[in-house]
């Protein structure tokens, strides 16, 4: 019996502190990494030159003030003309030109203020037929490939887990996914936690199929 308590207090005390380690962990590798923009700085206004100790989280702080910053400059008019006379230039340049626009294309999917790169959470089969997963709807196929696709199709992301930043992309008939009654927030956290959090529960409404035009 007294082994029983020792262990439930032991893994309680688990439950408490590997979240906080891990996310300490984390934190620091950010931190750390951001602090080597501080290389960028001329020597005489290093922090530690300043102040004659180095300031950790001092690099995050000042990579949050640049992005703030090109942010401040790209929204007025002449911030705009630079960053398209910016874009021009690259596009210009071999192999840099490939994969600037591509990257540009998925990152402003991913972070406009009026972007939706994740439309609506999803129930699909994969990798085969009775196995489930969640996907996301990201849109409808595009250019030659609607004219090799009997029916209607949809776009989907199936993320991995406990990283959703890496997956598939797959096209699936519209009849063979189901639109879940969940947000994209809850539909992430339950693919993170590998199905621990799960969304809550709802009343129980009519299947639905994705519908892209929603």
């Amino acid at each position: 019996m007294r082994g029983q308590l020792i262990k439930r207090y032991f893994i309680t005390g688990l439950l408490i502190w590997v979240p906080l380690v891990i996310t300490a962990w984390v934190l620091s590798i950010i931190v750390s990494t951001l602090d080597q923009s501080l290389r960028l700085l001329p020597e005489t206004i290093h922090p530690q030159r300043l102040f004659g100790f180095s300031i950790p989280g001092a690099g995050a702080l000042l990579t949050l003030a640049m992005i703030l910053l090109t942010g401040l400059l790209a929204a007025n008019f002449i911030g705009q003309k630079l960053v398209g006379w910016w874009d021009k230039l690259l596009s210009r340049i071999p192999v840099v030109n490939s994969v600037y626009k591509s990257v540009k294309q998925v990152s402003d999917t991913l972070f406009a203020p009026n972007g939706n790169a994740f439309r609506k959470a999803l129930l699909v089969q994969y990798p085969h037929q009775g196995s489930w997963t969640i996907a996301f709807l990201t849109g409808n196929p595009g250019g030659d490939i609607v004219n090799h696709l009997p029916g209607h199709y949809v776009s989907v992301y199936v993320p991995t887990t406990p990283n959703p930043t890496s997956g598939f992309f797959l096209m699936m008939a519209a009849s063979d996914v189901v639109e879940l009654d969940m947000t994209v927030d809850e539909a992430l956290k339950y693919v993170i936690s590998m199905g621990v959090v799960a969304p809550p529960k709802r009343p129980h409404i009519v299947t639905r199929h994705a519908n892209t035009h929603s």
